[in-house]
């Protein structure tokens, strides 16, 4: 948990230095934020060595090793990730009670689609992209972060053009792998919402279908209710029985 808080914390500070209210890299605040970034490292490397399937963990982690780029302070918000992480491995919302439809729902969405491992390469691709492209055209990482951004999903405003080689080859390259993926994300996302609205017409087919049969039942059960009181009405009356005699 203490890990939970120090993620929360960096995220706070990240916006505190955004708004001017406090400066990350001055005086004991540099050396906080420093701090926990390590502590963040360290913690990568150990559950990277612990864990049973390596391959696995670098793939599902992928948001985790970008917020350890310490290149721009945007890459802490990644590590709301692991937050969520932590959450889903230790049950919390469980604990809570508040785990039910709502919960599966987003738990189906994330990761039964893939959404997460689609989500985590586009981001990969677009920051990657955003460091070519700000090391080669000379502009600064949120600006080389909104063209990529633009450019991926085809947009184009067509403010920001690269007009060196290593920037039109690295533009060519994420339009190219950049607009597949963001394909795959959009594709995801309609595939889990159509199979959603394919479940419920299902079920709403069959309860119509269970409510038809409850229905007839219901007439059948009445009908014959009446033949039984008709049946009661018609039947002749039983005949008196004589008095047994007394024996002497």
């Amino acid at each position: 948990m203490a890990i939970v808080i120090l993620a929360l914390a960096s995220i706070v500070m990240v916006i505190l230095d955004y708004l001017h209210i406090i400066y990350l890299y001055r005086g004991w605040l540099m050396v906080i934020y420093y701090g926990v970034w390590i502590t963040f490292i360290l913690d990568y490397i150990i559950n990277l060595i612990f864990s049973h399937n390596k391959r696995r963990f670098l793939i599902s982690t992928c948001l985790d090793l970008v917020s350890l780029i310490p290149g721009h302070p945007v890459f802490v918000f990644f590590r709301i990730y692991r937050v969520i992480r932590i959450i889903r491995g230790y049950h919390i919302f469980w604990h809570l009670g508040w785990d039910g439809k709502v919960t599966k729902k987003i738990h189906q969405f994330i990761y039964d689609t893939g959404f997460i491992y689609i989500f985590s390469v586009s981001i990969i691709i677009l920051i990657i992209a955003a460091l070519i492209f700000s090391h080669f055209e000379h502009y600064p990482l949120k600006t080389a972060m909104w063209w990529a951004i633009t450019t991926a999903t085809t947009v184009g405003y067509g403010d920001i053009a690269p007009q060196t080689a290593g920037g039109r080859l690295d533009a060519a390259v994420l339009m190219i792998g950049g607009v597949g993926f963001i394909g795959l994300l959009t594709s995801s996302i309609t595939d889990f919402f159509t199979k959603n609205n394919a479940e419920n017409e299902g079920t709403s087919d069959k309860l119509d279908r269970l409510m038809e049969q409850v229905e007839l039942l219901n007439k059948e059960v009445h009908s014959m209710r009446q033949e039984l009181d008709q049946a009661k009405k018609n039947a002749p009356k039983d005949p008196k029985r004589p008095k047994k005699r007394k024996s002497n």
